[in-house]
């Protein structure tokens, strides 16, 4: 007799994102390599970070930070952390209570969510945005409330349709400026309406700023940490593999309130614990010299115009980009397809990955606009460039 002939059936497991696939990024680099395309369409350099933050990561192995570090983070960093911040925006967070880091921005993101709402609440969210963000909410059990972004008006925030979506659920406004994937970026009166905001209904903002210092045109960066009304009420997110060239690390930050510190260190804590010692160290030592995130505006500037002049008589029609190291280009001149056909077509046929952006809305939307990442050596977008203005 089958001894397991009584035993029930396997119980399904419950798949928590069952809408989740292989992310759109993911998929186009992957393409991208398979027909041995120009990759412009994943957020990452094809250059390498300053050697001597190679030569950091070795001396502080040799100097025996190998094992565990604080759940917080090591202190050398969190003391460079809220110097940086200090000296730019003129707020500083306290080192054991206020500063926590974290394994990139995505971990961070992930955590501040899952702390901070729970079933029943609202989150808003501007749209288009990066992909994380809507996961993170479902995990937490909370729902999406998007409002876009302004297309017409090169995706500006409309804040009062931001102020009409806040009800007495609204626990989080996720804001993410400079913006990824549409290079817009605030400027002091969007940084009024968002204290306004906060301080007529007390929620709490998420800010992503992991580009925080990739402004173009002598903008300054306009984030939640210039205000001390808003760096009293928001968890500012940002990371070093934007600013260093070092995507891989996977080393980002959180700065937020104590008391809102302490709920995201409770999860923290249990998805991670710590990130890698060495290289926290490394950084802690490779900040103590501010030139390098102060000369990439310029950096980065170099490479937007180097991109933006090769495209200039090409039937792409470019929009803005004030910040971040991508720009939106339109492509209703060349096809009438949808952005994802138009995407693949691009690479298939002209050897060019791009990103469609209606991958970065929840709902079918299509604008016939790609993103195109230009954080390239400068061969690298000569000979992109020079394939997208043939056709």
């Amino acid at each position: 007799m089958n001894e397991r002939a009584d035993m029930p059936a396997a119980r399904a497991p419950i798949d928590r994102l069952p809408w989740v696939g292989t992310t759109i990024f993911s998929v186009m680099s992957a393409l991208a390599a398979r027909h041995g395309a120009i990759n412009l369409g994943q957020g990452f350099p094809d250059f390498d970070c300053d050697p001597a933050l190679h030569r950091a990561v070795t001396d502080a192995m040799r100097a025996g930070h190998n094992q565990y570090a604080p759940m917080p983070g090591v202190l050398p960093l969190r003391e460079r952390i809220a110097e940086k911040t200090a000296a730019l925006y003129g707020h500083r967070y306290d080192v054991e209570q206020e500063i926590t880091v974290t394994a990139g921005a995505t971990q961070a993101i992930m955590a501040a969510v899952l702390a901070l709402s729970g079933p029943g609440d609202e989150v808003i969210v501007l749209e288009p945005c990066y992909d994380s963000y809507q996961p993170s909410i479902d995990l937490a059990g909370a729902s999406a409330v998007r409002v876009p972004l302004d297309a017409a008006r090169n995706y500006a925030v409309d804040w009062d349709r931001v102020h009409a979506a806040i009800t007495p659920r609204t626990r989080l406004l996720i804001v993410n400026f400079p913006h990824n994937p549409t290079g817009q970026v605030l400027d002091a009166a969007d940084l009024a309406a968002l204290e306004a905001i906060v301080e007529r209904s007390g929620i709490t903002v998420l800010s992503d700023e992991v580009y925080e210092h990739i402004l173009f045109d002598g903008r300054a960066h306009q984030g939640v940490a210039r205000s001390p009304l808003l760096a009293s009420r928001s968890v500012l997110v940002s990371s070093f593999g934007k600013t260093f060239h070092a995507t891989g690390w996977k080393i980002g930050y959180v700065c937020a309130p104590a008391a809102l510190s302490a709920m995201i260190r409770k999860v923290h804590q249990f998805m991670v614990f710590s990130v890698s010692t060495p290289m926290q160290h490394a950084l802690a030592s490779y900040l103590e010299d501010p030139k390098p995130y102060l000369d990439l505006p310029a950096f980065y500037q170099r490479k937007r115009d180097r991109f933006l002049a090769a495209l200039a008589g090409s039937r792409f029609r470019l929009l803005p980009s004030r910040g971040t190291y991508f720009v939106l280009a339109d492509y209703s001149e060349i096809s009438r397809e949808p952005e994802d056909v138009f995407v693949r077509w691009l690479i298939e046929r002209h050897g060019v990955a791009a990103i469609p952006v209606c991958a970065f809305y929840r709902e079918a939307f299509d604008n016939r606009v790609v993103r195109f990442c230009f954080a390239k050596r400068d061969e690298t977008l000569d000979a992109a460039s020079g394939k997208l203005a043939a056709i």
